[in-house]
């Protein structure tokens, strides 16, 4: 019965339009056209401004993780520093030496506001170009005791930036070895987790060095 009376419709608006002048079937298709347009932008409207409420969200994510993390330490060293000046084919031997105790303030930081990327609005997808190299900052307190030295070799300028530099070297040394650098990438990796985050809980993909990241895993692998 239901489909009798549709048939029955149908054939109504048949007759209908047929008994329409031509200027009126222009009319109908005129509206029909307009009707169909209308529907379309609101959709592509609707689509570009989830799009662009997207993008923004995420530029906001990645402004918030772009700040600089840091991660101290703090080490010490002690070394006996000795130099001597010869004469007189060894004859005549000036010495000076001193222990000296350097205790250092050491920070890993990463500065994540200069973390580069591309934003591929259409394609949903967040491309990172660039990750910024740790940064170590080493603070040393250096002092001496126990100075020995002769008025013909007298400790100078030249010996405290050498032994600057040796105790840097060793701090350097100490610091490869430690979990300090090792714990500022784990904080690196967390930081850059809020990225990943963000980006799949909107259907969005994140991409470095031409590959897609899907895990914190991942980061770990691209961050070291």
């Amino acid at each position: 019965m239901a489909q009798q009376d549709t048939t029955e419709l149908n054939k109504t608006v048949t007759n209908l339009i047929n008994k329409l002048s031509l200027s009126g079937k222009f009319i109908i298709l005129l509206l029909i056209a307009i009707i169909i347009y209308l529907v379309y932008q609101l959709k592509t409207q609707k689509e570009n401004s989830s799009v662009e409420y997207d993008t923004a969200l995420i530029q906001e994510q990645i402004k918030n993780v772009g700040k600089l993390v840091v991660t101290e330490g703090h080490f010490s060293e002690v070394m006996t520093y000795k130099d001597s000046k010869k004469y007189l084919m060894d004859f005549i031997s000036f010495d000076k030496k001193a222990l000296v105790v350097i205790n250092a303030d050491v920070t890993v930081s990463f500065d994540l506001s200069k973390v580069k990327y591309d934003i591929n609005a259409p394609q949903k997808t967040v491309t990172i170009t660039n990750i910024p190299e740790e940064e170590i900052k080493i603070s040393p307190d250096i002092k001496y005791y126990n100075v020995d030295q002769s008025t013909f070799n007298e400790f100078t300028g030249q010996d405290y930036n050498k032994i600057n530099k040796i105790a840097k070297e060793n701090l350097a040394k100490k610091i490869e070895k430690s979990t300090l650098k090792s714990n500022a990438k784990n904080r690196l990796v967390s930081e850059l987790s809020k990225i990943l985050i963000v980006t799949r809980s909107m259907g969005w993909k994140l991409v470095y060095n031409g590959q897609a990241v899907e895990t914190e895993k991942s980061i770990q692998q691209f961050a070291g």
